[in-house]
Parts: C-alpha cells; structure tokens; sequence
C-alpha cells in the first residue's frame, strides 16, 4: 500500500485533510554519484511513484478528533530518511504542537539515505529533538511500525512513540540479516 493511499485511508474521509511539507523536494548539493547520479536515482523514484520524497504528511482528523498522519513511502529509494523526510517529520511534529493534537507516523524504510551522508545521519537527532518537544507538551505520538523498518529510521522516530504498534512478522531492527551475515560472515 502506498503512503498516500495509506492516508486517505487512515483519516476521516470527510476530513479537510492538508498536504503538509509537499514544497520540500531532494537536492542534490554533495553532488553524489555511486552508478548513478543522486540526482538521478531520485528524478527516477518521483515518477516511479509520484511523491516527491519518501514522507507523506497531512493534517486531518480521526474519528473527527484533530490528528496529524505521517507516512513513509517505501517505494521512494526504499523509503530511506534523508533532509527533506527530516524536515516534513519536524513539519508535521510543529503542526501537531500548534494544533495541541497527536501525531501518528507510519513508518518503513531502510534507513537513513547514504547519498546525504552526514546531512541524512543528522536527521536522526533533528526528529528526536522535535519528538522530546512532543513530550514536553504532553501530546502523543504514536508510532507504526510497518514492514521494513530499519537502521536510522528505527534507531530514532521509530522507536520513539509514547506507543509503538508493529504490524505482524514486520522486519524491524538497526540492521538487517544482509548486513549482520556479512559482518559476522555466518548464516
């Protein structure tokens, strides 16, 4: 299921549901090139998908209580948290403050977007940081954990809910049996 079906699905269909963070989109200012261009790989994943990063986040209701959803978008470069995931997460947690309301994230992803290099590794920090505001106020964040969830999307907002909820058998961890089988060259 895409992130934006999971939305519309997830919030009240009569809601007047808003897009929040849809401006933000990729640059590519390292200028990375591994086989391909990064800006390749993601002209490529926004029209794979029609998304422009691999978070969705709107504003709505539930059961027509005000409630901000995020969602990842797997299918985007496997999901993976880059700047503009971290600044429509931090988006999405600042409208949920200014609206007093909770927020709910869905979450899969590979991890963190190793064409950012450091500049994805700090969204880690950036999401937490806006996470413990969440707290401060004393407002929920619910977090869902869907099937992949990895690395440094699982070592930060994921496991950071004041409730966590996984869908069965969902792959979730820092790293995945690929990397601890060539680590540890076991099977």
């Amino acid at each position: 299921i895409s992130a934006r079906v999971r939305l519309l699905a997830f919030l009240d269909k009569d809601s007047d549901m808003i897009e929040l963070g849809e401006e933000l989109t990729p640059k590519d200012t390292l200028k990375f090139k591994d086989i391909k261009k990064y800006s390749d790989r993601y002209t490529a994943a926004q029209k794979a998908t029609n998304e422009k990063d691999a978070l969705v986040v709107m504003k709505g209701t539930l059961f027509t209580m005000p409630l901000v959803a995020a969602c990842f978008e797997f299918s985007f470069m496997g999901g993976s948290m880059g700047s503009v995931v971290g600044a429509r997460f931090v988006r999405a947690v600042e409208q949920a403050l200014q609206d007093h309301c909770p927020l709910v994230c869905f979450s899969s992803s590979g991890g963190a977007r190793m064409q950012e290099a450091l500049m994805s590794l700090m969204q880690m920090a950036k999401t937490s940081a806006a996470l413990a505001k969440m707290q401060e106020a004393g407002l929920p964040y619910i977090s869902v954990l869907t099937d992949p969830t990895m690395g440094g999307v699982s070592a930060s907002l994921g496991m950071l809910g004041d409730i966590n909820i996984a869908e069965p058998k969902a792959l979730i961890g820092f790293a995945g049996p690929r990397v601890i089988e060539q680590t540890v060259r076991e099977v």
